[in-house]
């Protein structure tokens, strides 16, 4: 059986909104207000910092980041220290994991395989790393992943580097990685690549194995089910 799920589409949303928009997308997920849901995003320079996260991997002062224009968030999603910014597309799956069969730890490494995905359409051949979540192409990462699931329901979620600003991956060691590189799309095809160029096609690749029809929203529709955001 194919389910539904809402596509949103968004432009460039602040960490902190976007956090407290999961949080009661999620409440409406759980109580069955709502179904579905994946929104697709970008952010203004933010670096977050996962439950786990080891402050030593913020390699600089956080009066830098402020010079630099760069925010610094607590995050509730697992993993360390990671780096968002225009130029990098953010997947936020608000998805209830018990009709889908799937545990957090499956979730996880479908978020992984969608990507690969993603990358065999662009010509790329990615890989999972039995060290590290995320995804791999050679010794870079090309996607980071992070995800928190409280009754049942998923919050955030992916982040891949399609045009993003690979210098401010300098300022933190990435997810507590030293040993391993930061790459992009636009990096690895030499050539510019869009967030609006790779949104269809991770949007088509998440449906397909997650076995799920998309259906466009707007956030007027959205809040018209009676999601109070």
């Amino acid at each position: 059986m194919v389910n539904s799920c809402l596509h949103l589409e968004l432009g460039l949303v602040e960490y902190g909104e976007a956090f407290r928009f999961q949080k009661a997308l999620a409440s409406a997920r759980q109580e069955n207000r709502i179904p579905d849901l994946f929104i697709t995003l970008e952010h203004p320079p933010v670096l977050t910092l996962g439950r786990r996260a080891n402050r030593a991997n913020l390699l600089v002062s956080e009066e830098l980041l402020s010079r630099e224009g760069v925010a610094l968030h607590q995050s509730t999603r697992g993993g360390d220290i990671t780096y968002h910014g225009p130029g990098q597309l953010v997947g936020y799956p608000i998805l209830s994991l018990r009709p889908l069969r799937l545990g957090a730890a499956d979730y996880v490494h479908g978020l992984e395989r969608v990507i690969i995905d993603v990358l065999g359409e662009m010509g790329l051949e990615g890989r999972q790393d039995p060290d590290y979540i995320g995804v791999w192409v050679g010794d870079e990462k090309v996607a980071a992943i992070g995800v928190a699931v409280s009754g049942g329901v998923t919050i955030h979620g992916f982040a891949l580097n399609v045009n993003s600003n690979l210098d401010h991956f300098r300022l933190i060691n990435p997810c507590g990685i030293t040993d391993k590189g930061v790459t992009s799309l636009t990096r690895l095809l030499k050539r510019s690549i869009t967030v609006e160029e790779i949104r269809p096609i991770v949007t088509r690749s998440f449906a397909r194995l997650f076995g799920m029809e998309m259906v466009p929203i707007s956030l007027a529709e959205l809040g018209a089910l009676g999601v109070d955001f």
